[in-house]
């Protein structure tokens, strides 16, 4: 176990608000595990670490973006929805520190970085 953390964070580029009340599932790939599973808050954040320090392993990870789902609820996701599922997979390492992973997206678009 080491000290480093994962928090996300997802932005509604479409409106220019948060991304509030998606699921976000983390999986490690190596055995694969489902490892977290969180909803973003009314800032479109993860409420708490989806690896708290303490719990964090170093590997491969999927982070899982259900934001097919927010789409439809909000009225603008196609049907079926272009975007169902974005997976972002991941390396994290022992010294990576804080580990962020924004996610922009509109319902035919997204982009993510490694965020501080």
């Amino acid at each position: 176990m080491h000290d480093s953390i994962l928090t996300i964070h997802v932005l509604n580029q479409a409106e220019g608000i948060p991304g509030a009340g998606i699921t976000v599932e983390l999986w490690r790939m190596a055995p694969l595990e489902q490892v977290a599973v969180v909803m973003t808050d009314s800032d479109g954040k993860s409420p708490t670490p989806l690896l708290p320090p303490g719990t964090f392993v170093p590997g491969r990870y999927e982070l899982r973006f259900r934001i097919g789902d927010y789409w439809a609820a909000r009225g603008m996701a196609p049907d079926p929805a272009y975007f169902d599922v974005v997976a972002i997979n991941v390396g994290f390492s022992t010294a990576g520190g804080h580990y962020h992973v924004p996610l922009g997206c509109t319902p035919w678009a997204y982009s993510t970085y490694r965020g501080s």
